[in-house]
């Protein structure tokens, strides 16, 4: 459930593929079983494509990662947050639209 641009992010590879990073990272944490977060997974597809170079767009399945969901304290989904140096700059729950996450990104592109 990612587009061409949009990586999967798991526990094992979390802090490597995020900390180690010389873009923003935004990371959606979702679930199969979420109707929000399908809905929202072509707007996470788009702007992955759209900041490609700019930006770096994954996804971490809750439910098959549950250690880095914990972590973060996401209690519901979707969640997106953006991290840059690794650490949280941006915070977003709930399923929001496109120009909601550009305004959400713009500041730290």
């Amino acid at each position: 459930m990612a587009g061409l641009n949009t990586l999967t992010f798991t526990d094992a590879g979390f802090d490597q593929e995020v900390f180690r990073c010389d873009v923003p990272v935004l990371v959606d944490f979702w679930a199969a079983w979420c109707g929000p977060c399908r809905q929202m997974a072509p707007t996470v597809d788009a702007v992955a494509s759209e900041y490609a170079g700019k930006l770096k767009v994954g996804k971490l399945d809750v439910d098959a990662n549950g250690a880095t969901a914990m972590r973060y304290n996401v209690r519901g989904i979707p969640t997106l947050l953006l991290f840059k140096g690794g650490s949280v700059v941006e915070q977003r729950v709930g399923a929001i639209g496109k120009s909601e996450v550009q305004k959400m990104l713009e500041p730290h592109v």
